[in-house]
């Protein structure tokens, strides 16, 4: 059964860009339009089960971007979890977010134009456009746009940042959470070098993020460690689905997106900007000096490259895409996808209580292991399992 949502005729808003004359093309989801421009088109879609998108997807028949599965609402329990988490790691996020805008800021001398991945990207990028405002004293554009695995970036969007908007191609940082595995940055460095080579540009195609999982980006470290934002669906991404690419989306369209108006009474978008804003000053008056200097990306890789050896080994998975390291992609797994197992490091550390909470609530069975080089690696099930 599928069931239906909508747009609900939603309101193109013009954001705080140069737009050609005449011409509407974003929208900023709940956030303030001098927030985010998002580079998407919002469509109705039919909703697919979990299980049944998952099926489709093992199976060959549809690409996860042709579909979208309900989202629910979180539970009371797990908000009263989520805002233990902030209260725990908010001020680590701060400074991560300092470091980040700092390293940006010491790379890029001429205009700054973030271009966040929709969606995990997209409170990241909104924070960062208001630190480098605030903080470094450099105005910033940003726009929130899709990139899709085996699919690449949407290049409708950046032609229309590039021709439309007159961005300067040297100013272009594109802006993520986190990684993983860097299966995303992988395809946003093979889009862009496509998209240079087409377009006769020079994109910068590294992926800056608040912590490099796999060693494959920039960002100021490269540990495991909980990014609130990440543990949150649509009402910490502006109200805004993950990007689709179905056949509603032509040739001259952006991707596609759900906005989710129901949700709009519990959105805590907005909240959360301004509660890393006050995070950030608060660091700032105690002293904090943010460090411009990407954290060497080297262990990072080694580690992510035994640790898919390892898992691949003992479970006998030979689909890599089956394993999500990491507390955000482990969340986004228990959140969206069907869980086989998950692999916690260490299930009393506070910053992984979200993921314990989750696995009760669905009755994913839970591992631990203590030598995990993460604090948590979600398994997606396989089609014979599911």
């Amino acid at each position: 059964m599928t069931s239906r949502a909508t747009t609900a005729d939603t309101d193109v808003v013009r954001g705080s860009v140069d737009f050609p004359a005449g011409f509407s093309a974003c929208f900023s989801g709940s956030y303030r339009p001098e927030d985010v421009c998002f580079l998407l088109k919002p469509i109705p879609i039919d909703f697919t089960p979990v299980a049944e998108k998952e099926r489709l997807i093992q199976s060959g028949k549809r690409h996860y971007s042709e579909m979208l599965s309900p989202e629910c609402l979180p539970s009371a329990r797990y908000l009263e979890v989520f805002h233990q988490a902030l209260a725990m790691t908010r001020d680590r996020m701060a400074r991560a977010l300092l470091d980040l805008a700092a390293i940006i800021a010491a790379e890029r001398t001429g205009e700054i134009t973030l271009v966040s991945l929709a969606r995990a990207g997209t409170p990241v990028g909104v924070i960062l456009k208001h630190t480098l405002e605030d903080v470094f004293a450099r105005p910033t554009w940003h726009y929130s746009i899709s990139i899709i695995r085996d699919r690449g970036i949407d290049q409708r969007a950046l032609r229309f940042i590039l021709e439309d908007c007159h961005r300067d191609p040297a100013g272009l940082v594109f802006v993520d959470g986190w990684t993983g595995k860097g299966v995303i940055a992988r395809e946003l460095k093979t889009a862009l070098a496509d998209f240079n080579a087409r377009q006769g540009v020079t994109l910068d195609t590294r992926l800056y993020a608040l912590t490099d999982l796999a060693g494959v980006g920039v960002a100021p470290s490269d540990a495991d460690y909980l990014i609130p934002s990440s543990i949150m669906g649509a009402t910490m991404s502006g109200l805004v689905s993950r990007s689709i690419l179905n056949d509603q989306i032509g040739p001259d369209d952006f991707h596609g997106c759900l906005y989710y108006e129901p949700f709009e009474p519990q959105d805590l978008s907005r909240w959360f900007v301004e509660t890393l804003r006050e995070a950030i000053r608060a660091q700032l008056d105690a002293g904090y000096q943010p460090v411009a200097q990407p954290v060497d990306s080297s262990a990072a890789r080694d580690r992510s490259a035994r640790m898919l050896a390892d898992i691949r080994t003992r479970f006998g998975i030979t689909n890599e895409n089956f394993i999500k390291p990491g507390i955000g992609e482990a969340t986004r797994v228990l959140l969206r996808r069907v869980p086989e197992r998950l692999i916690l490091r260490d299930p009393d550390l506070p910053e992984v209580a979200h993921l314990v909470q989750l696995a009760t609530e669905k009755q994913v069975p839970c591992e631990v292991d203590p030598d995990s080089p993460y604090q948590a690696i979600s398994l997606i099930k396989g089609l014979s399992d599911a």
